[in-house]
Order: structure tokens, then C-alpha cells, then sequence
């Protein structure tokens, strides 16, 4: 299968995960998606990652677990959005003083920069700008 957009795949894998209530969820690996990971987990959205290989396909393979609080029926995700915001067909740039805040800063943007990836907060600090790829609340 080819996937034109493979971080919109990534998101919305998790996405669906967190809809239902999984554990953990697999996905192809990449460098960029890696990354990604380990900014939500910093940023405590997720339990933790791992990018392991493939057992029947010797590819790469990121193993992202769900981050949950409460107990059994009171039991809901940390994460409750993530919404792309760059694609292939439309790329969304960002100057270091425009860099948006999600939902009054309780969210956040995560940002390609020519420094790496990494938040817009850490963008703003190092004033740099960059593809906005997406955002998480």
C-alpha cells in the first residue's frame, strides 16, 4: 500500500487508536515520525515509543503507547486532538513571530525548522520559523 502523506498516516493512526481505547498502536517508521513521538512524549501526550524491526517484513517499526488516566470506566486519553495542518499539496510555512498557539498555549504546534524538529515554543526561544506539521491539544 503507498501512503502519499505519511505523517497524516501517523496521526491518524493514533487518532484511531485513542478512539478506541488501544493500548498501543504500530505504524511504519521514519525518521521525521520518530521524532514526532518523541516530542508528544515529552510533552506527556503519549507513555512512550519505541522504533523496533519489523519481524515478518525487516522494516522499521514504530510502536507508539497511548497515554491514559482514571480507572477502568472513568479512563480517558491525555491526548484528545491532533489535527494536520501542513500537507504535500498545500505546506504551510510560519515566520518565528507568527508561530501559532493551540488553544491558548495548553496545546501545542509541532514544527519542521532548519534547527530540527520541535515545538513552537522551543521555535519561538531559538527564533526560528518554519512547516508547521501539526498540532496537538
Amino acid at each position: 500500500m503507498s501512503v502519499n502523506d505519511p505523517i497524516s498516516d501517523m496521526l491518524t493512526r493514533i487518532r484511531n487508536a485513542v478512539l478506541a481505547g488501544q493500548a498501543q498502536v504500530a505504524m511504519p517508521s521514519s525518521k521525521i515520525k520518530a521524532e514526532i513521538a518523541r516530542i508528544l512524549k515529552d510533552e506527556g501526550f503519549i507513555e512512550s515509543f519505541e522504533v523496533a524491526d519489523g519481524e515478518k517484513t525487516g522494516f522499521k517499526v514504530l510502536r507508539v503507547k497511548i497515554k491514559y488516566v482514571g480507572e477502568r470506566r472513568e479512563r480517558r486519553a491525555v491526548l484528545s486532538g491532533i489535527e494536520r495542518v501542513s500537507s504535500p499539496g498545500r505546506r504551510i510555512y510560519t515566520r518565528k513571530t507568527d508561530i501559532p498557539w493551540v488553544l491558548s498555549g495548553l496545546g501545542v504546534a509541532i514544527l519542521s525548522t532548519p534547527k530540527g524538529v520541535m515545538t513552537g515554543s522551543r521555535a519561538r526561544q531559538l527564533g526560528v520559523g518554519g512547516e508547521i506539521l501539526c498540532k496537538v491539544w
